[in-house]
């Protein structure tokens, strides 16, 4: 039987077999993010002449130490590619991101490059994206009228909604490296992702939520049976 973890590391490295010489490359976070990072930097300790623009302070630490070179969004305005994972995507390549806490940075780097691969095991590829609750990061302040107000979109919206505030592992309020909170919030199966995105992002106090729409150009999906590729 082969592992999730195993899988992800299938399909991270597939996705490297995209990355050529000089590139500009967007680096992405957690753990399947993990495998292609480690496998790129075996490319560059081989020759490959990249640089990465992490999309968070833990990619950023990874990369250096497996020799990557690295610059940011304000050096490389324009990137070629990004390779992330997600914790949800379905066959549109609309994605629910931003379990680790990095979807603000990480949204930030996949608009600014041409292409966005996603990398995943088959079990994140679903019919409905809500089975994974959708982290929307907010201002500490007002951080209860802004509770308030999602509720309240979702009703607008005729979804349920169940709000928690993130916590880190010690138990203290989880904090994003951009210095902000995250709401994690299960909606139930998301019928119309581009209605909730809209809605969410028109919040005062909502700095970014974990829906990707129109940024993946493609995803690798590793299954024991093989790797397949979804194309938009």
């Amino acid at each position: 039987m082969i592992s999730s973890d195993e899988l992800k590391k299938q399909a991270a490295l597939a996705a490297l077999e995209q990355v050529e010489d000089g590139m500009k490359l967007g680096l992405g976070s957690g753990s399947t993010a993990n495998h292609f990072i480690r496998g790129l930097g075996a490319r560059v300790r081989g020759g490959l002449s990249v640089v990465g623009v992490p999309s968070s302070e833990r990619t950023a630490e990874l990369a250096r130490a497996e020799g990557v070179p690295l610059a940011t969004l304000e050096e490389l305005p324009h990137l070629d590619l990004t390779i992330d994972g997600a914790d949800e995507l379905d066959i549109r390549l609309r994605l629910i991101k931003g379990g680790g806490g990095a979807l603000l940075r990480e949204k930030i780097v996949a608009a600014a490059s041409s292409r966005m691969i996603v990398i995943a095991d088959g079990s994140k590829l679903v019919e409905t994206l809500g089975a994974f609750p959708l982290p929307i990061e907010v201002n500490h302040f007002g951080i209860g009228a802004t509770t308030a107000a999602i509720a309240d979109t979702a009703r607008r919206l005729d979804m349920p909604s169940s709000l928690t505030r993130r916590l880190a592992a010690d138990g203290s309020p989880f904090v994003t490296d951009g210095g902000h909170a995250i709401i994690d919030a299960s909606f139930g199966l998301i019928r119309d992702p581009e209605a909730l995105s809209l809605a969410l992002a028109a919040i005062p106090g909502v700095v970014e939520h974990g829906l990707f729409i129109g940024l993946a150009s493609a995803a690798v999906i590793a299954r024991p049976e093989g790797i397949s590729w979804l194309v938009a």
